[in-house]
């Protein structure tokens, strides 16, 4: 019997589009990583402190939040330092986004190719840098 290593990877998506949280967790799942979504920012350390994720999805722009200021917390958060984020924005693209101190495993720029999605996710998994 193969066991699938995706299928242990816990990936946290936090993005306020609910169209495009459905369709990322849809993917993920299909491809056997086990996927909690989140809407608003405001649940996020309780979910990471509960699901321990392997990988954060975080949309720059969030109703409650700035992806950016969350990004900051994590890498000066002890618990927290250490999980890859993968930075995504409408708005943003990587050239004006990247200029900042705390900088993300990854960036995309939706809309984004599914193909291109899933490398990224599964680059910074094992241990890339995308920015």
């Amino acid at each position: 019997m193969v066991i699938d290593s995706k299928s242990y990877k816990n990936i946290l998506v936090i993005e306020d589009n609910h169209a495009i949280l459905d369709v990322i967790t849809l993917i993920l799942q299909s491809e056997s990583y086990k996927v909690t979504g989140l809407s608003k920012s405001v649940d996020m350390p309780m979910h990471i402190e509960q699901l321990k994720p392997d990988l954060i999805i975080l949309d720059i722009m969030l109703p409650d939040g700035d992806g950016r200021v969350l990004l900051q917390q994590l890498r000066n958060d002890v618990n927290t330092i250490d999980i890859p984020v993968l930075m995504i924005s409408a708005r943003y693209t990587e050239e004006n986004f990247l200029h900042g101190e705390f900088k993300p495993n990854g960036f995309l720029a939706k809309p984004f190719d599914i193909d291109n999605l899933l490398d990224r996710i599964e680059g910074i998994l094992a241990g890339k840098t995308y920015c």
